[in-house]
């Protein structure tokens, strides 16, 4: 019973520093007179050494006969110390202008340009074409002496009404008889004497928004 006995460490088995840490193993050395082999991966002090047929030197003395000379740039001075500064990038130098295609419109806006101007031709096409619907006949001559004999009969009709009216007129129906005959005389006479006067008459369609039908009328220049 207690405890069980265990020996007693001793003080020279103490734990040191960094014993837990893995080891490496220790290198191998030549047995028996053999070497290894070497590594497949050459050392960082490897260069290779690379021989070519080229002489650099005739290549670049050619280069620099047959070569355009190197020109000069150009320099502005505004002080007297001699400060200087290029002139190209200081705005000075006509750079812009120079060019090619200075002045020249760009591609996409003469596209647009002729974008628009097929858009107002369309415009103005259909325009025209809406004036044309809305344009006003010019009435013929064999219809206008139609138009005129219709108006006379017309007249001539009426006219018998209005000669067949009682002398007496003594009731408010046949004053307001009388007048509306009256009234249609003097209209066919004014369109009459309107149609003889004049040889070129148009005629116009217009549409009524309410009913949606389609009246003529005349119009005397």
């Amino acid at each position: 019973m207690g405890p069980a006995k265990v020996a007693v460490p001793c003080p020279n088995d103490f734990l040191q520093k960094r014993s837990k840490e893995p080891k490496l193993a220790p290198k191998k050395k030549e047995e028996d007179g053999k070497k290894l082999l070497p590594l497949s991966v050459p050392p960082r002090t490897y260069h290779p050494v690379t021989r070519t047929k080229k002489n650099f030197i005739s290549k670049n003395a050619l280069a620099v006969m047959t070569g355009e000379p190197k020109k000069p740039r150009h320099f502005c001075v505004d002080t007297r110390q001699g400060d200087k500064y290029l002139l190209e990038p200081s705005g000075l130098f006509p750079k812009y202008i120079n060019k090619k295609n200075y002045g020249v419109l760009p591609k996409y806006v003469i596209q647009r340009n002729e974008e628009m101007k097929r858009e107002e031709e369309e415009y103005q096409a259909n325009v025209l074409e809406q004036l044309k619907k809305k344009a006003m006949k010019v009435l013929s001559e064999e219809e206008r002496t139609d138009i005129l004999k219709a108006l006379k009969k017309n007249w001539e009709e009426i006219n018998r009404a209005y000669q067949g009216l009682p002398i007496v007129t003594d009731t408010r129906y046949k004053q307001m008889h009388k007048e509306e005959l009256e009234l249609k005389l003097k209209q066919l006479e004014h369109d009459i004497a309107a149609i003889e006067k004049h040889k070129c008459v148009y005629i116009a369609n217009i549409c009524s928004n309410r009913q949606n039908e389609k009246k003529s009328s005349y119009f005397i220049p």
